[in-house]
């Protein structure tokens, strides 16, 4: 199997399950949710331990706004006191904080905490951790199509999907046992391996991590060519 050096990696997370993980203990959705984000730190830790580049959550989809009043504000305070509490441990462990996805519909109060946590977090080196909010990949390719003319080449479509900084997806994970890509990095996903867990996200931790970046590590990545037993054949 042909290896893969961990540094550089990008890692994308589709945290799912939540819902289901309150229910099974009689709780709120909102009470999943606030567990959902404290399971957050540890995999965050873990994954710049582990000498991964970029990784970046999917924490509120554009489709998200269905969802009931209650649990979207809720979700929006969640986020609000996520980047309030978080930022210094952040600068102190070298994470740059970034969100992508909309914000244009965003609270003024929250995009504000956004903008002051990335600026907080500019210089981290470590680790560059992305969080998707209000985000949709299809919306991402569709905003990148309106600015492209007939000259553009596959990489600066590339970075008018995704900017300059976010590198093609290496593994894509989603936990709560769906497995589907539900509008997450469509573009950067194009040769992403895939991984998809039973865990749900409150419970997934250190250990899951380190099993799927396992799995990772084994596979043969070929990108379209062949690999260099069955060239050298």
């Amino acid at each position: 199997m042909q290896s893969k050096n961990m540094n550089g990696l990008h890692l994308g997370i589709i945290m799912d399950g939540n819902g289901r993980w309150a229910e099974r203990r009689g709780l709120s959705r909102s009470r999943g949710h606030e567990a959902g984000v404290r399971a957050i730190r540890p995999v965050v830790e873990a994954a710049a331990a582990s000498g991964i580049g970029t990784l970046t959550l999917y924490a509120f989809s554009s489709d998200n706004w269905r969802r009931p009043a209650a649990e979207v504000a809720a979700l929006m305070g969640l986020l609000r006191s996520y980047l309030g509490r978080e930022v210094d441990a952040f600068r102190e462990a070298g994470v740059r904080l970034s969100l992508i996805g909309r914000r244009d519909r965003l609270p003024a109060g929250i995009v504000r905490r956004i903008a002051a946590a990335e600026a907080a977090t500019a210089d981290g080196a470590a680790l560059h951790l992305r969080i998707a909010f209000d985000y949709s990949a299809r919306e991402a390719i569709l905003a990148a199509a309106r600015l492209a003319d007939f000259a553009t080449d596959r990489d600066a479509f590339a970075r008018l999907v995704a900017g300059d900084e976010a590198p093609d997806l290496d593994l894509l994970l989603r936990t709560g046992g769906e497995k589907r890509l539900s509008d997450f990095l469509l573009w950067e996903s194009a040769y992403a391996e895939l991984v998809f867990t039973d865990r749900l996200w409150p419970d997934f931790g250190e250990g899951d991590l380190a099993g799927a970046l396992a799995e990772f590590h084994g596979r043969n990545r070929r990108f379209g060519g062949l690999s260099p037993s069955a060239q050298a054949a």
